[in-house]
């Protein structure tokens, strides 16, 4: 069992059950919440999303399976996973009782998709939250990006081109995650949650947290939509703070990082969640034909050698013609989120 779904008094409990893969998220692990959530509907007061193992929440999309599928030729399971994902995403923002997750360890990409549009998203002293997509050829997806854009002083942009990790304070900063609940109450917490329904539970237990330490040259830096604007803002900043930062952008795939800030200018400051998973799909279901997604898994998952050849990698600039292509409209094939939210 890779998942299980089940009611245990008044809550509908989703729990993630693939430890050693550190609860990789699978197609068909996405139905099993989007169908449970569509039978609850009426029958639970709450639903509780927690996962097994002490590593991770969910690490992210299982992305062995797309690149043998891309090998195969096959596109389409691609297009079929990240459309019932986003799906599932939406279900879960928009939920009628509250969704409570528990985000221990890492959660990223398809992580950050199940756990963090829940009504309310508790971290622990463990958490490590991050959208890395864009060292792989995609774009922070799974509705990531509506809270990239979101987030204060360009800090969403930061972490979104830089895959940076989150500790728990920054996770609540940027608007991934909304309290801190030391891992040492989780237990009987969720116990009280699932015997009464009431959230109120939560903030019984929840710590207050100090303000990271952001670096305050983050809003100056990351402004605008120029790639190559930002890469040499930060070449001329001599701060040890950025030295992550540069390595990422001169690291992760320039399409994907150039469509993601074409992306977050589209979006603004108040975008909503249909918006956002819209834009995503235009990308990804692009990604396995026309971008560089399968060589950013080739390189990091399949032969692990973290050397990617991406397009556009000894380019001073993006063609934007690409990056718009890779945004533009799919007609017909456009995301569909009728009915949901």
């Amino acid at each position: 069992m890779t998942i299980w779904c089940r009611i245990e008094d008044v809550a509908g409990r989703i729990t993630l059950q693939r430890p050693d893969a550190l609860n990789a998220l699978t197609h068909a692990m996405c139905l099993e919440v989007d169908k449970a959530l569509d039978a609850w509907r009426d029958k639970v007061s709450i639903v509780i999303i927690d996962a097994d193992g002490d590593k991770a929440f969910c690490a992210g999309g299982d992305i062995a399976d797309l690149y043998a599928s891309a090998q195969r030729g096959d596109v389409t399971y691609g297009q079929t996973f990240w459309r019932d994902e986003y799906r599932m995403n939406a279900k879960i923002a928009a939920y009628p009782v509250p969704i409570v997750s528990f985000l221990h360890g890492f959660t990223m990409g398809g992580g950050v998709g199940l756990g963090c549009h829940a009504a309310h998203r508790i971290v622990c002293e463990t958490s490590k939250i991050a959208m890395p997509e864009c060292g792989i050829g995609l774009v922070p997806d799974v509705g990531g990006s509506r809270i990239l854009a979101r987030a204060p002083k360009r800090y969403g942009v930061f972490l979104g081109l830089t895959g940076q990790r989150m500790g728990p304070e920054d996770a609540i900063y940027a608007g991934f995650a909304d309290c801190f609940v030391p891992q040492a109450l989780w237990a009987d917490l969720k116990s009280a949650l699932i015997h009464s329904g009431d959230t109120a539970a939560i903030a019984e237990v929840a710590n207050e947290v100090s303000p990271p330490d952001i670096p305050v040259d983050i809003e100056t830096l990351f402004a605008g939509r120029d790639l190559r604007t930002i890469r040499d803002r930060l070449a001329e900043i001599d701060d040890p703070a950025f030295v992550h930062a540069r390595a990422a952008l001169s690291r992760n795939a320039p399409l994907a990082m150039a469509a993601f800030l074409e992306m977050i200018g589209r979006l603004g400051t108040t975008p909503t969640l249909h918006d956002a998973l819209t834009l995503e799909y235009r990308y990804t279901s692009r990604s396995i034909a026309q971008g560089d997604f399968i060589e950013g898994i080739r390189a990091a998952v399949i032969d692990k050698n973290n050397a990617p050849q991406w397009h556009h990698a000894n380019e001073p600039d993006v063609p934007r013609d690409l990056v718009l292509n890779m945004l533009a409209t799919l007609g017909d094939d456009e995301l569909n989120l009728e009915g949901i939210g």
